[in-house]
């Protein structure tokens, strides 16, 4: 775990407003995934800053146990050509902690990481919080995938 202060940005993804509440987050966030893929959003975002991919916890009702909106997409350099159908949004400047979720992806490496996420001590801020897909996540055997939650 370390602190890191984050700079704004923008992304621009598919989003579905879920809840952890019976494992409803649990269908909503792979189905998202498959939809990302099935539909291949990916070609249709442009201004994109790389091809690491965002997974976005955000606009949290209260906590992780209340509703929240999670965003699949990419960082872009503005906001000005949000495509329809598609969700643009502003992730503001923040501290956040980050998390090193390793191994096999097909293993749930990313969801194990958030288990302990829940259980650990730290003051969060409940703003917004992501998983970035970066180079290093590719290799399904030994992927790894930083998980940043904002704090106070």
């Amino acid at each position: 775990m370390e602190t890191k202060q984050t700079d704004a940005f923008k992304i621009i993804g598919i989003s579905v407003v879920t809840s952890n509440a019976d494992g409803q987050a649990a269908r909503d966030i792979p189905a998202l995934w498959n939809r990302f893929f099935a539909e291949n959003i990916s070609a249709k975002i442009q201004d994109k800053l790389s091809e690491d991919l965002y997974c976005i916890y955000t606009d949290y009702v209260k906590d992780h146990t209340e509703p929240y909106t999670t965003i699949l997409g990419y960082r872009v350099s503005n906001l000005d050509r949000v495509p329809e159908g598609l969700t643009g949004k502003v992730i503001d400047a923040g501290r956040y902690t980050s998390f090193m979720a390793k191994g096999k992806i097909s293993e749930g490496i990313v969801f194990n990481a958030w288990l302990k996420i829940w259980d650990t001590p730290i003051d969060r801020a409940y703003t917004a919080d992501f998983e970035i897909y970066g180079a290093k996540s590719q290799d399904p055997e030994n992927a790894e995938v930083e998980i940043m939650i904002a704090v106070r």
